[in-house]
């Protein structure tokens, strides 16, 4: 069976843990060259690893996606390894929560920023057909006084990503997002609060129909399908995957 993104070339942008992970890895296993980004150097290696296994070009850099200058360089040097690009991911947060100058810094340089500075390093390379994924939240759709900065800026996100698109058709390169709800992973955030909030946990779990967390491959398959060939006509959307978090149970 032939594999759809055969020959396609591909950067997810906070690729080496959860959901940039199972990103990177989706992508790989449909035949795309896929090189990611990270500041944590061991888990970054062991995701190109996998990545390398599955039988495609795999390359990773750690790159600190607060700094602009760091983003400016990584770009041009994965398009190199990769042989060029048809996907940029953005993925990166610096999950800011708290209401205070620390907080806001974090979401807008890392959640903002890096979407505009990578996009910027990236489109010159971009042929007509590429496309562009951001990933926001559910957290963009509501308000939150545990995490006002993260929502702010998520929100942000969606509005740049219609923004981007309408400035980037005329180039024949599509832009759109993801906005996943609670998803729970190996060492991530929901992972931790069953520990250290538990109940917060329950009260999320409680939040969600289906009675789980969701899964990272559960956002990847979406991210997938927006950067295919099946979504040639979807371009300033952003979709929403939380298995009903938002309307409740």
């Amino acid at each position: 069976m032939a594999k759809e993104f055969a020959g396609k070339r591909v950067i997810v942008m906070g690729g080496s843990r959860g959901i940039g992970r199972s990103i990177a890895l989706g992508f790989a296993a449909q035949g795309a060259a896929v090189s990611i980004c990270a500041r944590n150097p061991g888990p970054l290696d062991a995701t190109r690893r996998e990545i390398e296994a599955l039988g495609v070009t795999a390359h990773a850099a750690s790159v600190d996606l607060a700094d602009a200058k760091a983003i400016e360089a990584y770009v041009p040097q994965a398009v190199a390894a990769l042989g060029g690009l048809d996907v940029l991911v953005n993925n990166a947060s610096g999950f800011g929560h708290a209401d205070d100058e620390e907080g806001w810094a974090a979401s807008l340089t890392i959640d903002m920023m890096a979407i505009v500075r990578g996009s910027h390093a990236a489109v010159p390379h971009m042929k007509p057909g590429s496309s562009i994924v951001n990933i926001s939240s559910i957290s963009a759709l509501r308000a939150s006084s545990r995490s006002a900065p993260y929502g702010a800026i998520k929100a942000a996100v969606m509005h740049y990503t219609a923004s981007q698109a309408k400035m980037l058709a005329k180039q024949g390169i599509r832009v759109n997002g993801v906005a996943p709800g609670s998803i729970e992973f190996p060492g991530g955030t929901w992972e931790d609060r069953k520990t250290s909030n538990p109940e917060l946990y329950r009260a999320t779990l409680a939040s969600i129909p289906f009675g789980r967390m969701g899964r990272p491959e559960e956002v990847a398959e979406v991210v997938l399908f927006l950067a295919s060939d099946k979504a040639s006509w979807v371009t300033a959307q952003t979709i929403v995957v939380d298995g009903g978090q938002l309307v409740g149970p």
